[in-house]
């Protein structure tokens, strides 16, 4: 029973508005190379930037400014801009839904009558 109603409930969360948004707008960033390209060099700096904080150092003032200069090309793509209302539209829904299941469970904890279905 549960089960079915969990994948039912995804499969309402993947017809959601939301998460189409959230599909398209990602599926509109990968086609984008360029901010593609950036994305995965940022990806690369930004882990070899933590293997030196796991060492103890400080990574090299070159590599933090090429992050700067990285990061602030790829906030003002459109593509990478609308992947990130989407995703924030979609993380709002999810922390609605949550709520609801949080208000199901706290509900059905006090409920004295069993259900079966």
């Amino acid at each position: 029973m549960l089960e079915e109603k969990a994948k039912d409930l995804g499969r309402q969360v993947g017809q959601s508005p939301e998460y189409q948004a959230l599909k398209r707008s990602n599926d509109l960033l990968t086609e984008d190379q360029e901010a593609s390209s950036v994305l995965r060099r940022l990806s690369q700096l930004r882990s070899e930037a933590q293997e030196f904080m796991e060492r103890g150092e400080d990574p090299p003032q070159e590599m933090e400014q090429e992050l700067d200069t990285l990061l602030q090309g790829v906030e003002s793509n459109p593509a990478y801009q609308r992947a990130i209302v989407a995703q924030t539209n979609f993380d709002k829904l999810m922390m609605r839904v949550n709520e609801w299941i949080s208000e199901g469970i706290r509900t059905g904890a006090v409920s004295k009558i069993i259900t079966l279905s």
